[in-house]
């Protein structure tokens, strides 16, 4: 038995990260198709995450980036009321020289394959254009054009939730469910953090952003000349003078054992994906009084909406739906203060307590 298939199997049968139903290893040698399907429960219905494409340096590595990610949205369906459960794919390989039409086509007969144990959608290294190949062989692709019966861009939605998150945090801590006065920072102002400033500034927050690519920020600042300001990098961002809240919108592991100590806002709530660098970094962030709003919570709107689509999307019914993780976001607060945890366990309990409950029935 080789080490990789060893890494796996104790993942799978002995780790307490383990406990997936099922996982998935897909090859088609004609276009070089290797890929990882990953399904961690079906007992909300059936599970449904995106497709991950990248280069990854070894085998595990991708299977261990299935397992973690598909297990995550079992937690992010669970929390957003979705009758589903989670799945993760990845595709291992750099989409800038491997992806095609062939591919795609290969990895939705894969996914059609399982039956509708797994719905698939977008994720780094695959777009809206990608899943409409993939939909061609399958029934189970969402994230599709509009042209193609799908409903786009789910950034619009993903921003909105997190906005409503923000809210939630204002109305916890301070009160009352306005950014009115409050100055926000956002990392990131790519296809979420754009919109994110917009919910902002129509409430009436101070914004400070920040981002790698220049032309992002330079794309806020000329669309709103004098309303927000720009720091140099992230640090700078994190360490601002009056800072109420934080909005990690860019890559994961923005809350680790050097930005915490730092941290000048009282709130972290963004887009981000798995922003806590590791565990105990939520007791780290409770133990410095500031109020963490659970990623998988606050970012939901994507899967509201794509999950949507298979009942043929209505934005409208989405929003609604999107609207809700202001509520679920303040009863995960009440959920953490009754019990004495922070909220990314409260979260964590609520979402398992959903999930047994579903086994039972």
């Amino acid at each position: 038995m080789t080490d990789v298939t060893d890494g796996v199997l104790h993942t799978l049968f002995r780790s307490d990260q383990g406990g997936h139903e099922q996982v998935v290893l897909c090859q088609d040698r004609a276009s070089g198709l290797k890929a990882v399907i990953a399904i961690h429960s079906t007992a909300l219905g059936p599970a449904l995450g995106g497709t991950r494409f990248y280069p990854y340096a070894t085998e595990e590595e991708a299977v261990a980036d299935a397992l973690n990610l598909s297990r995550g949205m079992s937690y992010k369906n669970a929390m957003a009321g979705l009758d589903h459960g989670g799945g993760k794919a990845v595709i291992i390989g750099d989409p800038e020289t491997i992806k095609s039409e062939k591919l795609l086509l290969a990895y939705g007969r894969f996914v059609e394959s399982l039956g509708g144990r797994y719905v698939t959608a977008c994720d780094v290294g695959t777009y809206v254009a990608d899943m409409d190949v993939v939909a061609r062989e399958t029934r189970w692709a969402t994230g599709r054009s509009p042209e193609n019966g799908g409903a786009g861009d789910s950034s619009v939605l993903t921003a909105y939730g997190v906005f409503q998150g923000m809210r939630a945090s204002a109305q916890h801590l301070w009160g009352d469910p306005t950014l009115r006065g409050r100055k926000v920072g956002i990392a990131g102002v790519g296809k979420v953090g754009h919109h994110l400033v917009e919910h902002l500034l129509q409430d009436g927050a101070e914004v400070v952003i920040t981002d790698v690519r220049q032309e992002s920020v330079r794309r806020i600042l000329d669309k709103h000349p004098g309303k927000v300001t720009a720091v140099t990098d992230t640090d700078a961002l994190i360490r601002t003078e009056g800072l109420e809240v934080y909005a990690p919108c860019a890559l994961g592991g923005a809350l680790n054992d050097d930005s915490v100590p730092v941290l000048t806002a009282k709130v972290v709530c963004g887009a981000a994906n798995n922003q806590l660098e590791h565990p105990g970094v939520e007791k780290d962030l409770a133990d410095r009084g500031i109020l963490y709003a659970p990623d998988y919570v606050v970012n939901a709107g994507g899967v509201i909406q794509v999950a949507d689509e298979l009942h043929g999307f209505d934005f409208d019914r989405c929003k609604a739906k999107a609207s809700k993780i202001f509520d679920t976001t303040l009863a995960i607060f009440a959920r953490a203060k009754i019990d004495g945890i922070p909220p990314a366990a409260a979260a964590d309990r609520i979402a398992e307590q959903r999930m047994a409950e579903a086994r039972l029935h």
